[in-house]
């Protein structure tokens, strides 16, 4: 099989009846012949809604298999086309169909293990089922996007600069930049001559906007000490080099926007979902807890309140003595 991947073929047979005209009198002379005309075109083939994509022994096996069987894959085969995983899938499946005939066959069914295995895994499908069901009636977009609305007011607004380095080797060519820079040097076209950091270097030497906490930190406290067009006074050291640094401009960073939080929004409120729901039907069930043998567990005793020991009496003031 072609490890490429290939569109889904659906094979589809079209019948047309033709209508037949009444015979003619052969009294009646031949009727002239109406001008050709161009038979009418076929409308296309509708795809089936659910076709089958294969049998195994006769035992039809339909699209939908598929796609439900695709949800089982890891994560990043679950957002691929069908198409995508079509034929490997199919494959499975069909192995899948034979194991089951076979099974059947060898009367698997009527093993109890196999009877206590499927009641397992009929009550896991019902619980994923009722928690995803759960999940999509109360998180839904409007309770989603009000999330997100007061998630940014407990958001501080945090400053930003953007600004442009030179990154060199040696404090002495770092301090002959800034020479330079000072004798009207234009600092973009020495980061690209002189900067050993080529992918800002071909920019420039810009770095776009960061936060303090997206650099190392001596190189984010001499950014963020530099007003908006003041350059680095003397080489900033950091483990890379030195930096000969120039702020551009400051800002307060924009919010998040809900792209970036919206799934981490959804996972938060799933979870909240969920722990509500279980909290509610516990709270309203009668649930008796064993021990592991079967046996019921010892009462917890529980100890006696101990009373309030009354404050000790004042000691008696003994009477003044009397003169």
């Amino acid at each position: 099989m072609s490890p490429y991947l290939r569109p889904l073929r659906l094979a589809l047979l079209c019948c047309a009846v033709a209508a037949l005209g009444g015979p003619v009198l052969a009294q009646q002379p031949p009727a002239a012949k109406p001008p050709a005309q161009k038979p009418a075109a076929k409308p296309p083939a509708q795809p089936l809604k659910d076709p089958i994509v294969a049998t195994v022994n006769g035992v039809s096996v339909r699209l939908s298999e598929l796609e439900v069987a695709q949800q089982s894959l890891p994560p990043q085969y679950r957002s691929m086309p069908l198409q995508a995983v079509f034929p490997a899938l199919l494959d499975r499946i069909v192995d899948s169909k034979l194991v089951v005939q076979e099974g059947k066959k060898n009367k698997v069914t009527e093993d109890p293990a196999y009877k206590k295995r499927l009641a397992f895994v009929e009550e896991q499908v019902l619980q994923d089922f009722w928690i995803q069901r759960e999940i999509a009636r109360k998180v839904t977009a409007e309770k989603l996007r009000q999330r997100y609305e007061e998630r940014l007011k407990s958001i501080p607004a945090e400053e930003e600069v953007h600004a442009r380095h030179i990154l060199v080797a040696t404090e002495d060519e770092a301090k002959a930049l800034l020479a330079e820079i000072k004798k009207g040097a234009a600092f973009d076209k020495l980061a690209k001559e002189k900067s050993t950091d080529k992918a800002s270097g071909a920019e420039g030497g810009d770095l776009g906007w960061f936060k303090k906490s997206d650099m190392v930190k001596e190189f984010a406290d001499a950014a963020f000490d530099l007003k908006k067009g003041e350059m680095t006074e003397t080489p900033v050291k950091t483990q890379f080099g030195y930096h000969v640094i120039q702020v551009e401009d400051r800002r307060k960073a924009p919010p998040p926007a809900y792209e970036e939080l919206a799934e981490q929004l959804r996972e938060e409120m799933a979870r909240e979902a969920v722990t509500a729901e279980l909290d509610l039907l516990r709270s309203r069930a009668k649930i008796e807890k064993f021990n592991i043998d079967g046996s019921k567990p010892e009462p917890v005793a529980v100890k006696p309140a101990t009373p309030a020991r009354p404050p000790a009496a004042a000691p008696a003031t003994p009477p003044a003595a009397t003169k």
